[in-house]
């Protein structure tokens, strides 16, 4: 069910579990400190509307990105039609982590920010601007947020407060038959969920769209772009596949002959690698469905099964996708709306021996960011310009005219969607395990710090990989070139708030 959610109070108190706020998270208020007035006074004489779709685990598995047995013929479109960053990486290799930085545009400067929890750290009581919709929502436009936007499937605590306070107008998800956000977040076919361990990593049901979440998500997208009309939106859609269960309509996993599709050329830890220090087990996936080998084991029979049951979820997405926008243009809002469509994270699909998230590889920081800008040049050129999730902020402040916010950590890529030639970041930067491990990209190298635990000024482990000759990160030779791993930790040091502070 969808609710409104229309003027949280400023004054009401946090639950004790959420009082961590309190320490360090504090400045995200700060540095986000533009008031209310000012923003109005900065009202833009010609809105532009925003279409904001986060989709969950989507890696740039996608025709456009290079993947020429995929069918996604939607977001194929949207890319055709706007700018596709071929290298967009996000700052947290977890959902809700993740996501934060993105709303918020900042990396993450304290232990909380770094996991699933993000979103318990943000101010509850502070008036401020402390979001992406929070901006857009002072400056007089509707924000509605449907599905998975933050971390949890309606975009709510458990207490029923909205995860990003300050942001928006109108928040939830249509559970459907599942009945709550969670439930229908690990949906199966017949109307029940995930009990783990006792259900299947995988779902082929002969049911239409709507026999699955996302087709309610997309029903309920179509629905408020109706309501919308004739007003300024930020409009964020959240799709939960491909996340696993990777479940999907059996028309969806027709498309693809699994027999044809490729398995992860690195199946193997990097070599000059402690896997125990940077992998792990796939503890997402093997220990929590039936049908698996013990805790990091994937037959062979079972990887072909999840690699098509990934492909047919990100094809059921794209469905849904195509839907929404088909809406935009049926309701002629496309001249007047920017669309963005955003991968949270990647995914390993059995690179590096990992079935899951959570490492500072390539394939799990890297992940789709597609911006259409009515009128923009070049439309379907992509760009190489380098650029992260943090950055998503200030550029939609930008195109849409709204005051520029200033300390956050992003910066703007409008000259990128101006010219795809266009030079992006010399590096970014990611972030994990409570802040041990960081991670700097640069057009050629990735180098990661992985500090030890309970002492965070000694290294366990330096990797450093040569994207120009081994673009699947398969050999470290930061041993080979300390030199330039010492060049890039520096630069590391001078982006990372908690290494600055070491």
């Amino acid at each position: 069910m969808m609710n409104e959610r229309v003027n949280v109070s400023p004054t009401r108190r946090p639950q004790p579990l959420y009082a961590a706020w309190l320490v360090g998270s504090v400045l995200i208020g700060m540095v986000l400190d533009v008031t209310i007035s000012e923003v109005q006074s900065a009202e833009p004489s010609h809105r532009k509307n925003v279409l904001f779709i986060a989709v969950d685990d989507l890696r740039p598995q996608l025709h456009c990105y290079g993947h020429d047995e995929m069918v996604t013929p939607n977001i194929d479109r949207l890319a055709a039609e706007g700018r596709m960053f071929r290298h967009h990486y996000v700052q947290v290799p977890t959902c809700g982590a993740s996501r934060c930085a993105m709303l918020t545009g900042r990396y993450p400067s304290q232990p909380g920010l770094y996991d699933n929890e993000a979103f318990a750290t943000l101010p509850r009581e502070r008036p401020a601007i402390a979001s992406l919709p929070g901006l857009f929502r002072a400056s007089g436009y509707r924000t509605v947020s449907i599905g998975k936007i933050t971390h949890s499937p309606d975009g709510r605590r458990d207490d029923g407060q909205d995860e990003l306070p300050f942001s928006w107008d109108k928040t939830g998800v249509p559970a459907g038959k599942w009945k709550t956000g969670w439930d229908a977040f690990f949906a199966y076919a017949d109307g029940s969920t995930r009990v783990p361990g006792q259900t299947p990593a995988t779902e082929r049901a002969d049911v239409s769209d709507d026999g699955y979440p996302d087709g309610l998500i997309a029903d309920a997208a179509i629905a408020e772009l109706k309501v919308l009309q004739g007003q300024p939106f930020f409009l964020a859609v959240g799709f939960f596949k491909p996340h696993l269960p990777f479940n999907a309509p059996a028309k969806y996993w027709d498309l693809y002959d699994p027999a044809a599709l490729p398995a992860a050329s690195n199946p193997q830890p990097p070599l000059n690698v402690d896997p125990a220090i940077s992998l792990h087990k796939s503890g997402e996936m093997t220990p929590r469905y039936t049908g698996l080998k013990e805790p990091g084991v994937v037959s062979e029979a079972e990887a072909r099964r999840l690699r098509h049951a990934y492909r047919a979820c990100v094809s059921y997405v794209d469905a849904q996708i195509g839907r929404v926008l088909e809406e935009v243009e049926r309701l002629g809002m496309r001249e007047n709306t920017i669309v963005v469509l955003w991968g949270d994270h990647g995914w390993h699909l059995g690179e590096h021996g990992v079935w899951g998230k959570h490492t500072l590889h390539e394939v799990a920081l890297r992940s789709p960011l597609v911006v259409c800008v009515p009128g923009m040049p070049a439309p379907g050129a992509a760009t190489d310009a380098l650029v992260e999730s943090v950055d998503i902020f200030p550029t939609l402040a930008e195109l849409c005219q709204l005051p520029a916010l200033e300390d956050v950590s992003g910066k703007t890529f409008a000259a990128a969607l101006n010219d795809p030639a266009a030079a992006g970041k010399d590096a970014v930067v990611g972030f994990w395990a409570g802040g041990r491990a960081h991670s700097i990209r640069t057009p050629r190298y990735r180098l990661t710090q992985w500090t030890t635990r309970g002492n965070p000024s000694q290294l366990a482990q330096i990797e450093l990989y040569d994207h120009q000759t081994d673009p699947n990160e398969t050999r470290n030779i930061a041993a080979d070139h300390p030199e330039i791993a010492e060049r890039l930790a520096s630069e590391l040091r001078a982006n990372a708030p908690l290494l600055r502070e070491r």
